[in-house]
């Protein structure tokens, strides 16, 4: 049978009811009509089209058909509360990010009843399919308007058209003054200085839509002055947002906005369905506006995905240009700036490699898996950390950060840079700082490694690893032979974490003020006299990132082994500086004697760890970088081809340091 007959049959059979009978279920009528109209699937959306369009039809040719289904839909919104759909439903409740988390899990395991005196959950009913929203938004517009048309809403009953104006009245009210409270949240006034010097719109909003529903006949001069306030209001919610790449934000800060953003939204279009009504204008745009925003919103109701992505996402921002700003220095431009590189990075082998001698030193004590993996922690740990104070440099640590100031460079809304070449300068310089940093570590942690197992042995007569340890530890760096590559990578989400750990500390000192709130401290002024303090507390400002990155990094690293042991899974990680330090105690206790397999395995096994480091690391912060930014970049095609191209012509700008004129002319450029 076709959609044209089981539409027609449909419309048919509940006429007949109605004339037989004298009752009309709206529900069971609208719930059928959609069922006939719904494409199997999204890539079958022209059926779609063509039932809705078959609908149109025949409305247009039964006025009977046509007045059922008008009936059916006011009769719908007149009888079942419609006042918690039009102010409830696809906005944020103010209970909080994660009272709202909590109920999206709860009710997917568990779904809600549906209590059929409301309209919000008798959407559920008609809509039956979870992904029902996708086709509704993917059907044109003018094809949800001649629908509208061929209904004739104008020719409704006066008491149905009144009663559904009233019960808008009341959805309007309810969202002018939950969006004049929601103003008047201390966190979004602390972070709004105007709010506190002058009278907030967010309470005039509510005054002029108070007086244009009272009033008689709204003119255009009462309706600008509500838009007009709405605008301010929005404005104040743009302006606070901007404003956090300065003073940081919070989860609660930024589900605060989200939901005043989607009261001021539903609000705007209510309030023009309103005055339309009362005016007796076309709302036939506005109308469709809002029944896609609610099918829209019921069939997401319980999506977890799209609450973390709508809330946590200006938080991701704030987090990642904290990393870009850091990521900045990690990319060098000039001569200078690349062998400062390079002596940063090789003043972090020397600790590294002392880093890994207690990391052995740990291992042959036997504790407890957890006493083990919390020794390991603060070993790398404290030693990340240290190197950062001296301001040395572990190379796998610059993707996470050098990921989002090239993200950053990006940014345009329409995934589009205007300068490709600039952008794949960025790409080639990136790769030479991040190339320059791991020889510098490797450099020296491989040589100081047997250098200390040298010392070791001249000392005490003993190998610091015996000849088994050393052939296991060999054995664990080879690709062929071990997981090296696949622990290579859970290192790297640990360097992306750490980098994501960075970015969050530095928006947390800036946003709870913490430099400050030190500096205030009696007891610490009193111990450190308040010079050192002011410059403890500038330290912390600039640092609180990096300290605690680094620190967690560490913690990350060395609890993975760990979780394996209690999770019973072969989980754990490689690091390049530790395993060629790894590969040099080995070296000096086998007394060198490499076969060439064994040495060829070796320098494959350290080159893939410190690949796939900087690949998963670098990867998974773009990814993010990117989505914070909402960057759905366009020209990646042409951008590979750009960067290949680079590469054949001049491969040494990807290796090697700037060549003098190339400094020279960036320095003409500033």
């Amino acid at each position: 049978m076709s959609h044209y007959s089981i539409i027609q049959k449909t419309l048919q059979t509940h006429l007949v009811k109605i004339r037989l009978e004298g009752k009309l279920d709206p529900i069971q009528l609208l719930a059928e009509i959609v069922a006939a109209v719904r494409p199997s699937g999204l890539h079958k959306i022209k059926n779609a089209m063509h039932s809705l369009q078959e609908l149109c039809d025949i409305l247009r040719d039964n006025k009977a058909y046509a007045d059922c289904l008008q009936y059916a839909v006011l009769k719908l919104i007149q009888v079942y509360r419609p006042i918690s759909i039009f102010a409830d439903s696809g906005i944020q409740p103010s209970s909080g990010f994660f009272s709202e988390l909590n109920r999206r899990v709860s009710h997917r395991v568990l779904p809600e009843a549906i209590d059929k005196r409301y309209l919000k959950d008798i959407f559920a009913l008609i809509f039956t399919q979870a992904n029902d929203e996708q086709w509704v938004l993917a059907l044109p517009d003018e094809i949800w308007l001649q629908l509208i048309d061929v209904l004739h809403f104008e020719d409704a009953e006066p008491v149905i058209v009144e009663a559904i104006y009233h019960e808008l009245l009341k959805a309007s009210q309810i969202l002018s003054y939950r969006l004049s409270s929601s103003g008047l949240e201390p966190e979004l006034v602390k972070n709004h200085e105007d709010l506190e010097k002058h009278t907030s719109p967010f309470i005039i909003q509510n005054e002029e839509i108070t007086a244009v529903v009272n009033a008689e006949n709204a003119t255009e001069t009462d309706v600008s002055h509500v838009l007009i306030m709405l605008d301010q209001c929005r404005q104040v919610i743009t302006k606070t947002r901007k404003n956090s790449s300065q003073n940081g934000t919070s989860i609660r800060l930024t589900f605060l906005l989200q939901r005043m953003t989607q009261q001021l939204d539903r609000l705007e279009t209510i309030f023009s369905i309103i005055v339309g009504i009362k005016n007796k204008t076309t709302v036939k745009i506005e109308a469709l506006r809002l029944f896609k925003d609610l099918v829209y919103a019921e069939c997401h109701k319980n999506d977890i995905r799209q609450h973390l992505r709508e809330n946590v996402e200006l938080l991701a921002l704030r987090v990642t240009e904290n990393a870009s700003r850091a990521g900045e220095h990690y990319i060098t431009t000039t001569r200078s700036e690349y062998f400062k590189l390079m002596r940063s990075a090789a003043g972090a082998g020397f600790i590294i490699a002392i880093m890994a001698v207690l990391k052995i030193l740990i291992g042959k004590q036997h504790f407890a898996p957890l006493t083990e993996a919390i020794l390991f922690s603060l070993n790398y740990g404290l030693g990340f950390v240290l190197i950062h104070t001296l301001h040395f440099t572990v190379a796998t640590k610059q993707p996470a950060m050098t990921a989002a100031a090239i993200a950053g460079s990006i940014g345009s809304s329409d995934g589009k840079t205007k300068d490709l070449d600039k952008l794949v300068k960025t790409i080639s310089q990136t790769m030479s700082s991040q190339t320059i940093a791991i020889l510098g570590n490797v450099m020296v942690v491989l040589p100081l490694s047997i250098l200390i197992s040298w010392l070791i042995f001249q000392f005490t007569g003993h190998y610091f690893v015996d000849v088994e340890k050393a052939r296991q530890l060999l054995t664990d760096n080879d690709p062929s032979k071990s997981g090296a590559v696949l622990y290579a990578g859970v290192a790297g989400v640990c360097l992306f974490l750490s980098g994501l750990i960075a970015g969050y500390h530095d928006n947390l000192a800036i946003y709870n003020k913490i430099p400050q709130r030190l500096a205030a401290l009696k007891w610490l002024q009193k111990l450190l006299g308040p010079a050192r303090l002011n410059r403890f507390a500038n330290y912390i400002e600039n640092n609180l990132g990096a300290l605690a990155g680094n620190f967690y990094f560490g913690c990350l690293l060395g609890g993975m082994s760990g979780l394996g042991v209690l999770l019973g899974l072969p989980i754990d990680i490689r690091h390049v500086t530790f395993a060629s330090a790894f590969v040099g105690f080995s070296a000096f206790t086998l007394d060198f004697n490499f076969t060439l397999n064994m040495f060829l395995m070796a320098g494959l096994g350290i080159y893939l760890i410190a690949t796939t480091n900087l690949a998963v690391s670098f990867g998974l912060a773009l990814y993010v970088a990117m989505k914070s930014r909402k960057v759905n970049f366009a020209q990646w095609r042409l951008l590979f081809v750009k960067v290949l191209s680079r590469l054949n012509q001049h491969p040494e700008e990807f290796l090697l340091p700037p060549k003098k004129e190339a400094e020279n002319q960036t320095k003409d450029v500033d």
